[in-house]
């Protein structure tokens, strides 16, 4: 089959195949940006934790006061700790799938003025990695000597656990431990690497960038509590201990969004994520099905126009498989170059949501696949048009002599 002879007729028909390309080129642009999304979305969704979600409480507290926090944290601690199926109990300033509370800016070069990376620092007392289930890839856990109260905004320490991919990411190419993490006006030297521990709210582009500081229950650390249970007893143990709480802790408030089994934290926190991605699913439909409409109502149109063009190439020898293959190669080019044009949109539109919502720049790889859905798309489309277009009979050339 000759392109040339298809080239000429597209140009008789210039407005229309241009706005079925730029058609194209939209629906590329938007499709490869939204499958990113959706990718990301779902891969989000069954993000390793590190920690032991399945056997653990967490339960988030309103209203606790300074002067309340230096007596409520140790007397709290004791209390869950002595309920039935509770295997230990850590204090905390957040927990994973819960609300963020250690968000800071921090540098690894003392030479560098900026404060341009940003982690989430979790607080945590002597029980929190044997709580949550931490394990340790390299280096050493804390010591009671590094342990030490807030002061402002974290502990007046000087050392602190990172998760390991994440360090890999600060660190390329170099050993982690002993470097250093400069926030506030703190230098913390890194004396563990933790085998993963994912941030309060992870998203598709910041899951492990989580450091964990040794810090002493009282002033500053007293509304978070997180309980070990022992295995098929969470939802047991979170009952009891909110009825010991709402009983013997008057001037506190359970925050009941914040509070429950990590299971279910977890499931209440993708609960947007899934709906998103389910939106978004929902975009791309509607978008391929504009354009397959658009795609069979114009082949449709250039079918009803050129019967009798179809009927003299079947008079002169074409089978109604050279008229398929015409229609078909027709709107091969014609989505091609939409698609090439969409190549360079999504990117564009890629790269104004990375600066709108700090989002990264769409992967090369995705392009591939948007065009070869609407390529796909496109022959689908075409097909039935193409076989009418094929059923026209050699005497239609005849009618109008």
């Amino acid at each position: 089959m000759q392109i040339a002879p298809i080239l000429a007729a597209l140009k008789k028909h210039r407005m229309a195949t241009f706005l079925i390309a730029m058609e194209i080129a939209l629906a590329c642009a938007v499709l490869c940006n939204a499958l990113y999304l959706v990718t990301e979305r779902v891969r989000l969704s069954h993000v390793q934790s590190g920690v032991d979600e399945d056997r653990l409480v967490a339960i988030t507290l309103d209203g606790v006061t300074d002067d309340q926090a230096a007596d409520l944290a140790p007397r709290l601690r004791q209390r869950l700790a002595q309920l039935p199926g509770v295997e230990s109990v850590s204090v905390a300033n957040a927990t994973p799938f819960g609300p963020q509370a250690g968000e800071m800016g921090f540098r690894i070069d003392p030479n560098d003025p900026v404060f341009h990376l940003q982690g989430h620092f979790y607080l945590g007392d002597a029980n929190f990695a044997k709580t949550l289930g931490l394990r340790l890839v390299s280096g050493r856990w804390f010591t009671l000597d590094d342990y030490a109260h807030v002061d402002g905004f974290l502990p007046k320490t000087s050392v602190v656990l990172v998760d390991a991919d994440y360090a890999a990411k600060l660190w390329p190419g170099q050993d982690p431990l002993g470097k250093v993490v400069l926030s506030g006006n703190q230098t913390l030297r890194v004396v563990g690497l933790l085998a993963r521990l994912v941030r309060p709210n992870p998203s598709p582009f910041a899951t492990t960038n989580a450091f964990l500081m040794p810090t002493l229950p009282g002033t500053g650390l007293a509304s978070v509590y997180l309980l070990r249970t022992v295995p098929g007893h969470a939802e047991e143990v979170f009952r009891r201990a909110t009825a010991a709480i709402s009983r013997d802790e008057r001037g506190v408030i359970i925050n009941a969004q914040a509070s429950g089994p990590l299971v279910t934290l977890r499931d209440a926190y993708f609960a947007n994520t899934r709906s998103m991605a389910m939106m978004m699913v929902g975009v791309i439909a509607a978008l391929l099905l504009v354009s397959a409409l658009g795609i069979v109502g114009l082949a449709s149109f250039w079918v009803q126009q050129r019967r009798q063009q179809i009927g003299i190439r079947r008079a002169i020898g074409a089978t109604r498989r050279d008229i398929l293959h015409y229609f078909q190669l027709e709107n091969f080019l014609i989505v091609g170059g939409g698609i090439v044009v969409g190549m360079v949109l999504a990117y564009v539109l890629s790269a104004v949501l990375m600066k709108q919502y700090e989002l990264p720049l769409l992967p090369a790889y995705y392009l591939p696949y948007g065009a070869l859905i609407l390529w796909l798309l496109g022959q689908l489309a075409v097909l039935g048009p193409a076989r009418r277009a094929a059923a026209v009979p050699p005497v239609v050339a005849t009618r109008n002599i």
